[in-house]
């Protein structure tokens, strides 16, 4: 709801209303009843008071009530009326308008009031929820970290060597997965702060792609990823750990919302557009697409799926629901657009569009 904040400019706008109406009833005054301008003017005020503080309405209906006196009721432009019937009238129709106006500006409060109480519970609930997140995915690796230290320090324990690289394998595990989270919680910080300047340098997607698989080795053990790139794709320029962070979760999600034995497939490719920038030069991008063949979004909830804290409804227990913001809010600081759909064969596809910078391999090899 558009609302004018400044006071004085409600006034003007209250005036300036009913003396318009009252201009254009003067129009027609001849050829329709009083009656019909009067619940005209009442319309008004109804209006006004939905998007206006009481005072500038309240004005608005002693207005109206004096404009439909003085130059609707006979005898005209006088405040004097001749008979009971039209004082009556007159009468109940300043009291209408005054409680009419009165009653909507209640509503109007009790509405406003209605939708804070419900978004402090929201907040609370979400609040309550992530807090339950939070400390569950926090509380696991936690947990696995000083589980294993606490066998390996046990001196009436004789563990082999290969017992011991499992343990250690395991402190590293979860100490990469309470990073992910922490740097998760950080990155939000930085996109509500708008803290997020980008520094845009010659990246090699391919790599950074292949960078994030190695990283999720675990994760996508029971999965099948493929990289598909030209041999020719050209460097572009993006902040190198912003994409990183990028690729990584969304990586990361695919492998923890698809079944084992998803693929995963990673999409680089170079587009020229067939538009032209400000500076009369084409648009070059770099467009990354990230499918899989899983089970995909539920349609009504696709909308949704970038939301901070959203999770979907069938998702397992756990995870903060900050990835996928935090992932929108990265594209978006560099200028890129990101979009999801449902593969028609099944599965999630999300596609990332940056109009940037390109630079040839050739060129640099030649270099």
């Amino acid at each position: 709801m558009v609302t004018v904040k400044n006071q004085t400019h409600q006034y003007v706008i209250c005036i300036l209303s009913v003396a318009l109406v009252s201009l254009l009833g003067l129009t027609v005054r001849e050829v329709i009843d009083y009656k019909i301008i009067g619940y005209l003017l009442l319309f008004l005020v109804s209006i006004l008071a939905i998007f206006f503080e009481i005072k500038p309405v309240l004005l608005a209906a002693v207005m109206s009530a004096l404009a439909l006196d003085f130059l609707f009721i006979k005898p005209y432009y006088t405040l004097h009326i001749d008979n009971a019937e039209d004082a009556l009238l007159l009468l109940l129709f300043f009291i209408i308008a005054l409680i009419n106006a009165v009653l909507t500006y209640k509503i109007k409060r009790m509405q406003k009031a209605i939708h804070m109480k419900e978004a402090r519970a929201n907040t609370m609930k979400l609040y309550n929820t992530l807090l339950d997140s939070l400390s569950h995915e926090l509380r696991t690796p936690i947990a696995a970290i000083i589980g294993s230290i606490d066998t390996l320090q046990q001196k009436n324990v004789n563990l082999s060597d290969a017992s011991k690289d499992n343990l250690f394998h395991e402190i590293e595990k979860a100490s990469m997965k309470l990073n992910y989270q922490v740097e998760n919680l950080l990155n939000m910080s930085r996109l509500e702060s708008g803290y997020i300047l980008p520094k845009s340098d010659w990246c090699d997607v391919k790599e950074l792609a292949y960078n994030s698989c190695n990283r999720l080795t675990d994760e996508l053990k029971d999965h099948k990823w493929v990289i598909i790139a030209d041999d020719g794709l050209p460097l572009f320029k993006l902040d190198y750990g912003l994409m990183e962070q990028i690729l990584y979760n969304l990586i990361y999600n695919a492998s923890q919302y698809t079944p084992k034995g998803a693929k995963i497939q990673i999409e680089i490719k170079y587009d020229v557009d067939t538009d032209y920038d400000a500076h009369m030069e084409v648009i070059k991008k770099c467009i990354i697409t990230i499918a899989d063949d899983g089970y995909g979004f539920p349609e009504a909830e696709i909308e949704k799926a970038f939301d901070k804290f959203y999770r979907l409804q069938s998702s397992k227990t756990g995870g903060t629901g900050l990835g996928l913001s935090i992932v929108k809010g990265f594209v978006e600081a560099q200028n890129g657009t990101i979009k999801l759909r449902n593969a028609e064969t099944g599965g999630a596809v999300f596609e990332m569009v940056f109009a940037v910078e390109c630079l040839a391999t050739n060129s640099v090899e030649n270099e």
